[in-house]
């Protein structure tokens, strides 16, 4: 006779990691490394879900060792030609890697900081093996996150980083899940995106094909993609790579999203190697998620970059490469 055990169910994301310092609090997941909760005094930064579901949308996942799609899953390397396993069936391609599925190990924790790691071995179409870290650390600035790659195999191994972060101007956080320590839950930040105002230092965009392959750059002047100077999003549907970035005198991009009286506002920051950004406004996410956050994806290189090698990262054995990005809320205008 079996007796029932009486316990708490584990989270579909693992183990959940609660930092925070100087009105921050995150919360980040055990599965993939992911950023699943960030907010500011109670007020949401980022599109969050509940501890008991699994990301909508990709929200918070890191996308390791390629963001984005490999068209049909191949590209070549090596004098071969290489076949990923298909993700994505609605493309045919492969998508956003293959860790964000993976539990990552705890190699640092504090109240203020956490840093997980992930050896990555071999995958099909990918005969790499890789040392991951991702670092998430709060401070008066707000978020930042590391993410680093070694290559500890052989082989030059082809990389590329992306996140997928869910910026948000929701007011309050709402605790729907087990308890208040980690239950933000699925009314975190959510309303609507069309009354935003996005500034997006981009001065390029890319068409993609049925595949959400980019085919070749244009110029945003003068066209429903420029966001250089902020403008409200109103029904504008964007699911679309943007580069040509515009940084600061320290080497920053810095992409703003705001309410149209300024009272409120949230930065995605990316560092040198960040080279792009897809924004997505989650217009084919399920309700209540549909349009209640816009996806500022930093990349270091665009869709397709294995098979393109556009922007691709090529780490010979012992090689490192390391990525910066963070989110910080913003001071009402005029503060």
């Amino acid at each position: 006779m079996t007796e029932p055990v009486v316990r708490r169910p584990v989270p579909p994301t693992g183990t959940q990691h609660v930092i925070a310092a100087h009105g921050y609090r995150a919360i980040v997941t055990e599965v993939g490394a992911g950023l699943r909760a960030l907010t500011f005094r109670d007020r949401p930064l980022v599109m969050s879900y509940p501890e008991g579901k699994s990301p909508v949308g990709g929200a918070g996942q890191l996308l390791l060792p390629w963001p984005n799609r490999v068209r049909n899953g191949r590209y070549d390397a090596d004098g071969e030609t290489r076949q990923l396993a298909i993700t994505e069936p609605r493309t045919g391609n492969a998508a956003h890697g293959f860790t964000r599925l993976l539990p990552w190990t705890v190699l640092d924790a504090g109240e203020t900081s956490v840093r997980l790691g992930l050896r990555l071995f071999p995958q099909p179409g990918y005969p790499h093996v890789l040392d991951l870290t991702a670092s998430y650390a709060l401070g008066e600035a707000g978020l930042e996150v590391e993410v680093s790659a070694v290559n500890v195999g052989e082989g030059v191994a082809p990389y590329g980083m992306g996140a997928h972060p869910y910026l948000t101007l929701g007011e309050e956080a709402v605790e729907t899940g087990h308890d208040a320590g980690h239950g933000t839950g699925h009314d975190a930040g959510h309303g609507t995106v069309d009354d935003a105002v996005l500034e997006l230092p981009a001065a390029e965009w890319a068409p993609v094909d049925e595949q959400q392959i980019p085919v070749g750059r244009r110029t945003v002047e003068g066209t429903e993609y420029d966001f250089r100077a902020g403008r409200r999003i109103g029904g504008t549907v964007l699911d679309t790579p943007f580069t040509n970035l515009e940084r600061d005198a320290g080497g920053l991009v810095r992409a703003r999203l705001r309410t149209v009286d300024g009272s409120r506002g949230v930065e995605l920051w990316g560092g040198p190697g960040i080279e792009w950004l897809q924004v997505f406004t989650g217009d084919t996410l399920a309700a209540p998620y549909r349009r209640s956050g816009v996806a500022v994806e930093p990349m270091s290189c665009p869709p397709n970059a294995f098979a393109s090698g556009e922007c691709l990262v090529r780490l010979a054995p012992g090689e490192r490469a390391t990525h910066r990005w963070g989110i910080t809320a913003l001071p009402a205008a005029g503060a």
